[in-house]
């Protein structure tokens, strides 16, 4: 079994400074690739100096996570694909335990391994953290991660089937990702990588955790959590992937979450953080600028039910105080 582990960059010279050589002193398995969305910065020229036995991708534009990943793959023929963030540091041995989970567990198709934080590396990251799962409502959580509530590891979480593995580390074979036509370009970026395993849920492909792979991620590295613009396309997309994915009644669905998304809304201007709750609002009136398409977009998808562990992580979470799974 053949491996790429492709690097998708824009303006991130600093990043790639700091991180690549772990990638390539702890990637002897793999062929490395790094697909640059038409940086404007010195990242090709860094590349092409300094790393010359790696493969370089040049996109045409800066199309986001989504698009320049479909992109990218176009190009690239092995047969599991590991879509890295370039703010990740890897470890000795971090492809091993997936490659062996491949070769065995032929109905798997997407892994995520252990992300941990790089500025404290014995907490679990934000994005990704254990393993992710998705509530009622389309809200996406992890082990080890609840909202803002992030344990420490003690390896606590075992290997284990998950809903969706997190695109800061992203495992997919091949054959799993053209069968599933790629990420959603509409989503630019944010929650791509969950929209696509709900496709993968829909189709019967199996997710899993991988906790003896670890990595470190420094976490918005490229968009920060303070930046309203996280919280547009968060909360956009993730109306986006309900609407497209969840089964049941889509109308009820959909109201429940305006009036939760509305209280998270005003929590937000209680906190003087108006830009956030802007942000919010005008994810909505795209969503429903896009609505139309989605619709349409569900049509042609398959849902199952049986997608969420929990009603709804938002009730258990501030109202039972349920803070870790």
């Amino acid at each position: 079994m053949k491996i790429a582990v492709v690097i998708l960059n824009w303006n991130g010279k600093e990043l790639l400074e700091k991180f690549l050589p772990s990638v390539v002193a702890y990637s002897k398995e793999a062929t490395i690739y790094v697909a640059d969305n038409a940086s404007t910065d010195h990242s090709v020229a860094f590349l092409k100096a300094n790393y010359p036995e790696i493969k370089l991708i040049q996109n045409t534009e800066n199309g986001g996570y989504a698009k320049g990943y479909n992109d990218t793959l176009q190009h690239v023929e092995e047969d599991v694909y590991c879509l890295l963030n370039s703010d990740i540091e890897v470890t000795k041995h971090w492809l091993t335990p997936i490659i062996e989970t491949f070769n065995k567990e032929t109905d798997t198709a997407i892994i995520q391994p252990k992300i941990l934080d790089y500025k404290d590396k014995t907490k679990f990251e934000y994005a990704g953290a254990a393993g992710g799962f998705i509530d009622k409502y389309g809200y996406p959580y992890c082990r080890g991660r609840i909202f803002n509530t992030i344990e420490t590891d003690t390896n606590q979480y075992q290997n284990t089937t998950i809903f969706w593995a997190s695109g800061a580390c992203f495992f997919i074979r091949k054959k799993a990702f053209r069968t599933l036509n790629g990420f959603d370009e509409s989503f630019f970026a944010h929650m791509e990588e969950i929209d696509l395993c709900w496709r993968a849920f829909n189709l019967n492909f199996t997710t899993k955790y991988i906790g003896e792979s670890t990595v470190y991620h420094v976490g918005g590295a490229t968009l920060n959590a303070s930046n309203p613009k996280k919280t547009y396309l968060n909360f956009r997309n993730s109306l986006f992937t309900l609407t497209k994915n969840a089964s049941g009644n889509l109308f009820i669905l959909m109201f429940i979450r305006l009036i939760l998304d509305g209280i998270a809304g005003i929590k937000f201007l209680f906190s003087l953080k108006t830009s956030h709750t802007l942000a919010i609002i005008k994810a909505h009136f795209s969503f429903y600028a896009h609505l139309p398409k989605l619709l349409n977009k569900r049509k042609l998808i398959s849902q199952k039910s049986g997608y969420n562990k929990t009603n709804s992580i938002v009730f258990n979470y501030y109202l039972l105080k349920k803070k870790t799974i």
